[in-house]
């Protein structure tokens, strides 16, 4: 499972032209499934993104969580994340795991988010989607588990 977070000022995601999920201040997730992940690993890596610090102190460190500065999370599926590039001019997705699994995993992390109170307003899973953000720092973390 991989989250490749963004710290956001603002983030949006649309679908057909209409406005599906948007937050303020939080994290942008753009979140792969791969073939052996599990509702453990969803559950533990809703927990990392809620937890991790990369969001400024008073002194301009990264030490507050998400939670910390009263931030939301925008959660967009991304199968692409889990490309393997290592040959050729052409992604492969065999390291994506198949639609029925993914799309439940990814319900299932959204739902672990909001278990522990975040606002978590998402994409359309397998939709086309437009994603607009402002990226604050800018900042960009995978994680991986």
């Amino acid at each position: 499972m991989i989250a490749l977070m963004q710290r956001v000022s603002e983030a949006s995601v649309s679908v057909n032209h209409n406005v599906v999920g948007e937050i303020e201040q939080g994290l942008l997730v753009f979140l792969a499934i791969e073939p052996a992940d599990t509702q453990a690993k969803a559950k533990r890596l809703a927990e990392r993104v809620a937890g991790y610090r990369i969001f400024a102190d008073d002194e301009g460190k990264m030490n507050l969580n998400v939670q910390q500065v009263g931030g939301e999370i925008l959660v967009v599926s991304q199968f692409t994340l889990a490309a393997n590039t290592t040959k050729g001019m052409r992604p492969s997705f065999t390291r994506a795991a198949p639609p029925k699994l993914s799309a439940a995993l990814y319900q299932y992390f959204c739902q672990q988010l909001r278990d522990l109170g975040f606002r978590t307003p998402t994409g359309v899973f397998g939709a086309d989607m437009q994603v607009r953000l402002l990226n604050d720092g800018p900042v960009t973390i995978n994680l991986q588990n």
